[in-house]
């Protein structure tokens, strides 16, 4: 054996502000890297391209909007509960959002759903193209790029914080989660990291060599399948985030992934329709 496990207890907290006693969290933090280094490539391709940095911080601010609350009301739509919970004396052991529809704001306190921060991003940029005219599929084919490299450092916010975490197993890479338990279990959030990096390099290397030949929602299309395929092979290896899902043939995590996987199947099929590159084209037939 290479590894007899990792004995994993890293603080949530990086520091806390004096004065102010409000925590800084390396989740926190990482979710700031993710829109930074986002950005920070969007960039490269909106000057590559022709876009003008207004275009891209106006783009920035749907995307921001539209990630958290998306994640956020994802999670409590998706994972609830919906409503009060209580032990069979009858003592209040978890609020429901539906119960107490404010707590969906409290976004401060954790539960954020990255399905729900896909079906965030998706209307932020529909609600984008809409007022700025832009190609939304020349969008959509540009914004996968950097995706993988948010879920990326989203993933190791949740490794940080010692959730989201894999099932017991006895590799000798496993991680043990003490603030969970002792036993060793599969770093699931490690593994998308991981993956999610290599998709990354993967769509940037594409999008620089390769986009000048495949049609208009290609690129998206084939991000959407690469990314939840591993959304759902991934959920093999977690722990089950809610006790609902543990009477179900597949998490709801699994169940979330497949549409997105049907829908960059059929956007690659549609892709071949049309011209390689031809956004230009589509946007002029528009105007006209």
């Amino acid at each position: 054996m290479i590894l007899n496990f990792i004995t994993w207890n890293p603080a949530p907290e990086i520091f806390t502000i004096p004065g102010i006693d409000w925590p800084v969290r390396w989740y926190g933090l990482m979710w700031a890297l993710a829109f930074i280094g986002s950005f920070y490539f969007m960039n490269k391709v909106y000057r590559k391209e022709g876009r003008t940095d207004k275009d891209l911080d106006t783009l920035t601010l749907y995307i921001i909007v539209g990630t958290i609350l998306g994640a956020r009301f994802g999670h409590c739509l998706f994972y609830g509960p919906w409503f009060d919970e209580y032990t069979t004396t009858g003592i209040l052991i978890q609020e429901g959002y539906l119960s107490h529809p404010l707590n969906m704001l409290k976004i401060y306190e954790g539960g954020l759903a990255s399905h729900g921060g896909a079906i965030g991003i998706l209307t932020a940029m529909i609600l984008y193209c809409r007022k700025t005219k832009e190609n939304w599929l020349w969008l959509f084919d540009r914004l996968v790029i950097v995706v993988p490299l948010a879920s990326m450092s989203i993933r190791l916010g949740n490794l940080i914080n010692s959730e989201i975490i894999g099932k017991v197993t006895d590799v000798p890479w496993a991680f043990i989660f003490l603030q969970e338990d002792n036993q060793p279990r599969h770093p699931a959030q490690l593994y998308e990291a991981i993956y999610c990096f290599f998709l990354f390099i993967f769509m940037f290397w594409f999008w620089k060599n390769k986009r000048d030949t495949v049609g208009p929602g290609f690129m998206f299309g084939m991000m959407c399948v690469l990314l939840f395929i591993e959304r759902f092979v991934d959920e093999f290896f977690k722990e089950n985030q809610s006790a609902f899902e543990d009477s179900m043939a597949l998490n709801m995590g699994q169940w979330l992934s497949i549409p997105f996987i049907l829908v960059g199947i059929f956007m690659i099929i549609r892709s071949y329709k049309h011209e390689p590159n031809s956004y230009k084209r589509i946007e002029i037939e528009k105007a006209e």
